[in-house]
């Protein structure tokens, strides 16, 4: 056999192989049925909250559960409204979550941006701690961070939720990591030497390169800001809630009602499902750019 013969068998093999590379990808009938499960097992609790929220608690209490949706729906739902006072709980939840969000996606950017391209002394050892302190325990800042709050006179305000969340360590390296790959420093470069500024760099190569992390950091932080309950609980009260404290409300009493919590529990979550609706494809976009960039 000449070599020629050799390498012929081989040509074709590499070619087969371009030939389905190129081809896209079909699923089987196991891949939908794996699907569909899984669908079902995410949608399960969500479902169960709804059906509970819409029957009675004696039902609730009765053996075997409800399977179906009652007639009682609206009736919890205005019932734990008023109960819990969502409606300036729920204002001052988006005020809060908003806040956090747009914070610690812009800061998050900028350190993010100052870590992973700029050249500055001790920028490891910085790093470092950053990422050092996500291994604290929140729960071991809160007695200083109450006093430190206390101080202040910000008691019972907004602002005590606000301020310690403004940016993270978690986002920090997040978006560290993303701009790493995803903007080249002969970008930057290049904008210097057309004499772009710093904050002109920053706005028009920086975040345009970061948007799609920038999309997921900001929904991660507005579904953390949303449901966060420890500090919330121990900084405000009744009169100034977030949606979290207001529904710990529902909970109290000699015999608590399970279908108004479950009720003021949909009502809670009804914030993040409207979010996820309205950016769920830049943020799923967001994911698969940054894995293909990766």
């Amino acid at each position: 056999m000449t070599a020629g013969e050799l390498v012929l068998p081989e040509a074709r093999t590499r070619r087969r192989r371009a030939t389905k590379a190129g081809k896209q990808l079909h699923a089987g009938p196991v891949t939908y049925v794996a699907l569909v499960v899984f669908a079902l097992v995410s949608l399960a609790p969500l479902v169960w909250t709804a059906i509970a929220a819409s029957r009675t608690d004696r039902r609730l209490a009765q053996a075997p559960p409800p399977l179906w949706f009652g007639g009682n729906l609206f009736k919890n739902l205005q019932a734990a409204w008023d109960q819990a006072g969502l409606g300036t709980a729920m204002f001052n939840s988006l005020i809060v979550a908003g806040t956090i969000t747009v914070s610690t996606v812009v800061f998050s950017t900028l350190a993010g941006f100052a870590f992973a391209k700029l050249r500055f002394r001790f920028s490891g050892l910085l790093l470092l701690l950053t990422i050092g302190t996500m291994m604290i325990p929140p729960q071991l800042a809160v007695v200083p961070l109450y006093l430190w709050m206390s101080d202040l006179g910000w008691s019972n305000q907004l602002q005590t939720v606000i301020l310690p969340s403004l940016v993270t360590a978690f986002g920090t390296f997040f978006m560290r990591q993303y701009l790493v790959q995803a903007l080249p420093t002969e970008l930057i470069e290049a904008a210097r030497v057309d004499g772009a500024s710093s904050l002109r760099i920053v706005w028009h190569v920086v975040f345009p390169a970061a948007r799609p992390a920038m999309a997921v950091l900001g929904l991660l932080t507005f579904v953390f800001a949303w449901n966060d309950f420890l500090w919330p609980i121990i900084a405000l009260n009744q009169q100034n809630p977030t949606v979290q404290v207001a529904l710990n409300a529902l909970g109290t009493g000699y015999v608590p009602d399970q279908a108004v919590i479950m009720a003021g529990a949909l009502l809670g979550t009804l914030p993040l499902l409207i979010a996820f609706l309205l950016f769920g494809k830049q943020i799923v976009g967001g994911i698969m750019q940054g894995a293909i960039k990766g």
